[in-house]
């Protein structure tokens, strides 16, 4: 099924239910018209970062299902998959081949060797701190292979997750064959994973290389196009690498929109909220939640730096249990960029100010994208966070398909359903059709138009109230 101006859901395929079935089953009978996609998170084997670090992508991971009960899904909802271009399991049988075999592997040119890479082996202090990283040292792990001697691997993310060498014709055509495998598996859309460090270059900050990125992005592009696809580049960084993409006419997100929204609910003041919705393209994808953080580095400069510091505080103490030890090392997420917490709880549990969060995502430029805890007004999972260790965990609840049942029940959930359908179905929200927003004190207006039809957003920023009109002409 090809992509559709209609919302998508974002989840796991054991968050909803307890595998793939159990979540289709879950869709038609609750959301059959609330959703038109569906973001199934990697469902493929992997050692780590709950599917991000897949071993393979020719088979679903068994406790799922099977390519069968993706294909289900994908006859009724159009499906976005995740490719994981700038790094594959250490657990996949490439890497271990290569520890194997080391110089006889035929998967040895897929990996980036600090030994053939650097100059004398080794990045000098100066090129370490040009790097953009996520650990405090240069980005590695030492390999040790079965003759016993070592080597540091390039390594940008967690042990498991090594780092591909695009540039390399066994990468690429590994790139390739997975690529039409995952549209012959019903893919409308593939989420390129971290592609940003997908390219390497000495005496750079080795993250969005120009222009080889762009030879990159061209030439992924060019191979699911054959298959009747789109991609969409994953990037949280400074907004404007995002906006060059769109003026590409690729398909982005908008990872600024969460700050953005909580910066417009915590203040009263719709200002920064309108300046974005007037530059940000149709073509986007909207969030106010993922499988991750609420990212704060996305808001650089369309918020002043202490309105951003204002936010950031008022989450932590506005946000219902929010705390900043969730965003640290104690709980493995030495991430600085982001904030651990379920949306809803990022507004303190307030039914009010999350459903007109909503309505404000719902009527902003682009695809909305709705996470599942989200979509069912989840509050922050202290427990799993705290038996786990993992600061993410906080919004990764696991839903029996009995507390989803129990969860249609509550007002704020059948009131978000409501507005989820009106987004699918009103024509106004047209990617093709225009938008007006105004601003008064804490006022926000937001028309959406298309041909004789209109439909208005009238929201109180204080109070939480709003009212939807809809006109034809």
């Amino acid at each position: 099924m090809n992509l559709q101006n209609k919302i998508m859901l974002i989840t796991y395929a054991d968050s909803m239910g307890k595998n793939l079935k159990e979540l289709h089953e879950v869709l038609n009978k609750y959301y059959k018209d609330a959703i038109g996609g569906v973001h199934i998170l990697p469902f493929f084997p992997s050692s780590a970062d709950r599917g991000f670090a897949p071993m393979c992508y020719d088979k679903v991971d068994e406790t799922f299902g099977d390519f069968s009960d993706i294909e289900e899904i994908g006859r009724e909802y159009y499906l976005m998959f995740d490719f994981m271009v700038n790094h594959i399991s250490a657990q996949s049988e490439y890497f271990q081949d290569f520890l194997k075999n080391k110089e006889n592997s035929p998967y040895k040119d897929m990996f980036i060797r600090y030994n053939e890479f650097w100059n004398n082996g080794e990045p000098t202090q100066e090129q370490i701190d040009k790097i953009y990283k996520r650990k405090p040292r240069a980005p590695y792990i030492e390999a040790e292979f079965a003759d016993g001697s070592k080597e540091k691997i390039w390594c940008t993310f967690c042990s498991e997750q090594i780092d591909l060498d695009v540039t390399k014709e066994k990468t690429r055509e590994f790139i390739r064959n997975t690529l039409k495998e995952m549209c012959c598996h019903g893919a409308s859309v593939i989420r390129l994973d971290a592609f940003a460090y997908a390219l390497k270059k000495a005496d750079t900050s080795c993250f969005f290389i120009e222009p080889t990125i762009w030879e990159l992005l061209y030439e992924i592009e060019n191979i699911v196009k054959e298959e009747g696809a789109e991609i969409l580049p994953e990037i949280h960084e400074h907004y404007m690498i995002p906006m060059k993409i769109a003026d590409k006419g690729f398909w982005i997100y908008d990872f600024a929109l969460p700050v953005l929204t909580l910066h417009a609910l915590y203040n009263h003041t719709g200002k920064y909220l309108k300046n974005w919705m007037e530059m940000c393209p149709m073509k986007q994808f909207t969030t106010l939640d993922t499988h991750d953080g609420i990212g704060i580095v996305d808001v650089k400069d369309l918020l002043p730096d202490e309105e951003i510091e204002i936010v950031k505080d008022q989450l932590y103490k506005q946000g219902a249990n929010v705390k900043k030890i969730y965003s640290s090392e104690a709980y493995n997420n030495l991430d600085i960029y982001q904030v651990n917490t379920t949306y809803y709880s990022a507004l303190g549990n307030n039914d009010d100010a999350y459903l007109l969060a909503r309505a404000i995502q719902f009527f902003a430029p682009g695809i909305p994208q709705v996470y599942y805890v989200g979509m069912l007004a989840g509050s922050n999972d202290i427990e799993l966070m705290e038996r786990t260790k993992n600061g993410r965990d906080i919004n990764r609840h696991y839903y029996s398909k009995e507390e989803i049942e129990d969860e249609q029940k509550r007002p704020v959930v059948q009131k978000l359903k409501e507005l989820m359908i009106l987004r699918n179905t009103h024509p106004a929200f047209s990617l093709d059709g225009t938008i007006e927003i105004q601003t008064d004190g804490d006022r926000l207006i937001i028309t959406r138009k298309y041909g004789s039809d209109s439909i208005t957003l009238k929201s109180d920023l204080t109070t939480y109230r709003f009212e939807i009109e809809t006109r034809r002409e």
